[in-house]
């Protein structure tokens, strides 16, 4: 017959599987980078791919010379995203998404709403929930400024809740890997608003795995008033929770497991649709049409105006070139999502490296089906993907081991 039994502790020490950082790998984020300095037209960019690809050639001299992981390590990261930021702050160059966190700021604090009322060309559109405009409140009090740029506050925002999202002791190695990833070293010099979001889903289900369903419940609400990208994440979350809860009690108690594990999913949702609403409502009843137009219509593509998010995936390509094919990306986004939907009830996840990689796949799914899309949205899906393989469990992803057991 079988039975189950808690992992133990020398299971759970086990170390996950290692993260690419020998001299094969710098060398081919080198060569990313160049590319992008070669073809890209936005300046920032170009900053960026010169500096990074220097950084990441240093880097793979020296992983090819025997030096440390941690030394290759810290030369990416230095070329990849210090230098980069500084002269970008020093220039104020920036890319559009920062001023646009800086504007949508100064907007809230103005006039209650971070959304312009008759947006004409894509730079007056603003597609980010108004929690966004949080990361533009230094500049719009203080002045424009090197220390109060809205890029700063985010990749703080980013890099704090995935560190505290890892394991304790073991976060000093994925943080500098993860920083030094081009996909990621980007959007730290340059400004990027799906860092912050990325790095709160990760906390949030660190949370929910923890069994800490409040506190999950605040940092997934707080990712959802940032942007539309966030809100899969809190299904995820619920039923990682109710999973998680269930498993954990007797197999002659699962019956009586029911109500405490529905409990904390439901206060784990109530919290983050509590949280969000709070960050969300008041600027989105201030003008419900300007709300509409920017946070809606725009990323849909229903405006006049068309977003500059165009990158070659499916979902563009299909509104490009195929007749009705906004239409057939949208039905696509939408059958991806009731896949994924299906999936948690019928086999919710069990770890918290399950759950991210179930939402990882959504995400990626969405991103590729979004009739406006661009690679850079591919962070997502990323940073969930490492961090989920940071999280798991070698020999077996639940929480609990079947251990057979043969009865005379």
């Amino acid at each position: 017959m079988a039975t189950t039994t808690p992992l133990t502790p020398s299971d759970q020490r086990r170390k996950p599987p290692p993260l690419p950082a020998d001299a094969l790998w710098w060398a081919l984020c080198a060569a990313a980078a160049l590319g992008l300095a070669s073809c890209s037209s936005l300046g920032p960019h170009r900053v960026w791919g010169t500096a990074a690809g220097a950084g990441y050639l240093a880097a793979a001299l020296l992983a090819s010379r025997g030096r440390s992981p941690r030394t290759a390590g810290a030369v990416a990261v230095t070329g990849a995203v210090l230098l980069p930021l500084l002269w970008l702050l020093v220039v104020d160059r920036a890319q559009l998404e920062v001023r646009v966190v800086a504007r949508s700021a100064g907007l809230l604090l103005a006039e209650g709403t971070p959304y312009l009322q008759h947006p004409v060309v894509p730079e007056d559109f603003n597609p980010y929930l108004p929690g966004m405009a949080v990361f533009g409140l230094p500049e719009a009090v203080a002045g424009p400024g090197p220390l109060t740029d809205p890029r700063l506050w985010m990749g703080a925002a980013f890099l704090g809740a995935f560190a505290l999202a890892l394991p304790a002791g073991s976060r000093s190695a994925p943080l500098r890997w993860i920083a030094a990833c081009p996909l990621v070293a980007l959007p730290l010099a340059v400004g990027g608003v799906d860092l912050p979001v990325a790095g709160l889903m990760c906390l949030g289900l660190a949370l929910a795995g923890q069994g800490r369903a409040g506190a999950a419940g605040l940092a997934l609400g707080a990712a959802a008033a940032l942007k539309w990208t966030a809100w899969p994440a809190i299904p995820v979350a619920l039923a990682l929770l109710a999973a998680a809860s269930r498993s954990a009690g007797r197999p002659a108690d699962r019956g009586e497991g029911r109500r405490p594990a529905d409990r904390a999913a439901a206060r784990c949702g109530l919290v983050a649709l509590l949280t969000a609403a709070a960050l969300v409502l008041p600027a989105a009843l201030r003008d419900p049409g300007a709300f509409r137009a920017h946070v809606v219509d725009f990323p849909l593509g229903l405006t006049d105006a068309v977003s500059s998010a165009a990158s070659p995936l499916p979902g563009h390509l299909l509104a490009t070139h195929v007749p009705g094919g906004r239409t057939l990306a949208l039905l696509l986004l939408g059958v991806s999502a009731l896949l994924i939907a299906l999936s948690l009830l019928l086999r919710p996840p069990a770890t918290t490296a399950e759950a991210a990689a179930r939402l990882a796949l959504g995400l990626l799914l969405a991103i590729a089906f979004m009739p406006a899309s661009r690679f850079g949205y591919l962070v997502h899906p990323l940073v969930l993907a490492v961090w989920a393989a940071l999280r798991e469990t070698p020999g077996h992803t639940l929480f609990l081991r079947v251990r057979k057991q043969v009865s005379r």
